[in-house]
């Protein structure tokens, strides 16, 4: 008999030792390690770029053959990153190890939603998904935070030290996720399973064609969906605007003359607003999302004007609230998706919301850039 509630303690088991690692803090070990900041921009491209190529094929492969599988995939290519950056002696060695930390990202992005969504939904509990979630974005803003914290630890250790431990860190998750269940909730996924076996003596042709027909059927029901289609870019394009100005605010924040042993704790600060709009949007479930999108959206915005009074705890109040309004209408967006997705098709179109979001930050990075640095 499945088990809903062991399936959700290990996805959140799995969500806590995915997240924290003592080499988050990757650009500045990086630095420490000589490479000058252009060679950091390339090696952050190498990533960015592995993650637009692999993030919709990575969803549609959930789908197709087993969201479980792809998280265990995405755990091996964590563990493979770290062990190539841990052995690494120079920087194109280095580079070698980003598209494995961007292919992580991509197979756990789509598959682990889509994993306990499909699993509530089996016992019809699908209802509890935005607590679920909730509770996910705590762990990772928690887990982010004080990754950040361990940046001294890294550096005290050394790079090399430091990536074992992370490589190490990530058997214990590859652990913990062979143990969940793979779940199917409708008779069409089942066929396919039955199809997958019988094609296995043509399988390069078969899984080309079911990667095509996922991404058509997908990219239908966006167009059919429109409701959904625009769900995504707006919640998209909100949570890149807070993304940017925590990123900016580094840099904002030194300028201002905060001190480095403050730098983390401010950072740390700020991050606890996601847990903190984490944690409240579950209990406003009766609000209109149109009036909830409303209130986040200036939340946001008033967040970047707190950033820009040039006053350490202002700035770090406007990081604070971007981060709260940012959490509390993405928990709530993702709640609206899943409920649209279909289940055939869900990790996949989750993959396509994760590459909305990158194609927005590629054309507004710059754009922000040059905002912050006249403002």
């Amino acid at each position: 008999m499945f088990n809903l509630r062991r399936q959700i303690r290990l996805l959140y088991t799995t969500g806590i030792l995915g997240n924290l690692s003592i080499t988050g803090a990757w650009v500045v070990i990086m630095a420490s390690r000589g490479f000058s900041l252009v060679q950091i921009g390339f090696a952050e491209t190498v990533f960015h770029i592995t993650s637009l190529i692999c993030e919709i094929p990575s969803g549609m492969l959930a789908d197709m053959y087993g969201r479980k599988k792809m998280l265990a995939v995405g755990n091996i290519m964590a563990i493979t990153g770290d062990i190539i950056t841990a052995i690494s002696g120079n920087f194109m060695v280095a580079c070698m190890a980003m598209p494995f930390h961007a292919m992580a990202y991509n197979f756990a992005s789509g598959s682990g939603d889509a994993l306990a969504y499909d699993s509530m939904k089996k016992v019809g509990c699908e209802s509890g998904y935005e607590k679920y979630n909730s509770n996910q974005s705590v762990i990772y803003r928690i887990a982010s935070g004080i990754s950040t914290l361990c940046a001294g630890l890294a550096l005290y250790l050394g790079y090399r030290k430091a990536y074992l431990i992370s490589a190490l860190m990530g058997l214990v998750t590859l652990f913990f996720t062979l143990k969940l269940v793979e779940v199917r909730v409708s008779e069409q996924d089942e066929d396919k399973d039955k199809d997958d076996i019988k094609n296995r003596e043509d399988l390069p042709r078969s899984m080309f064609k079911k990667l095509i027909s996922y991404f058509v059927d997908s990219i239908r029901f966006l167009f059919r969906n429109s409701k959904a289609a625009k769900l995504m870019f707006l919640n998209s394009f909100v949570g890149s605007i807070d993304i940017l100005l925590l990123f900016f605010l580094q840099t904002k924040l030194k300028t201002a003359g905060i001190s480095n042993v403050f730098l983390g704790f401010a950072l740390f600060t700020m991050e606890l607003g996601g847990v903190v709009g984490s944690k409240l949007i579950v209990h406003f479930k009766k609000i209109k999302y149109v009036y909830l999108f409303i209130i986040c959206t200036v939340g946001v915005v008033f967040g970047v004007i707190l950033e820009h009074s040039g006053m350490v705890p202002v700035m770090v109040l406007g990081g604070f609230l971007s981060s709260l309004c940012d959490d509390a209408i993405e928990i709530r967006t993702n709640a609206k998706l899943q409920d649209m997705f279909p289940s055939e098709q869900r990790a996949t179109l989750v993959s396509i919301s994760s590459f909305t979001f990158s194609v927005i930050m590629i054309v507004l990075s710059p754009l922000a850039g040059y905002f912050f640095s006249i403002w």
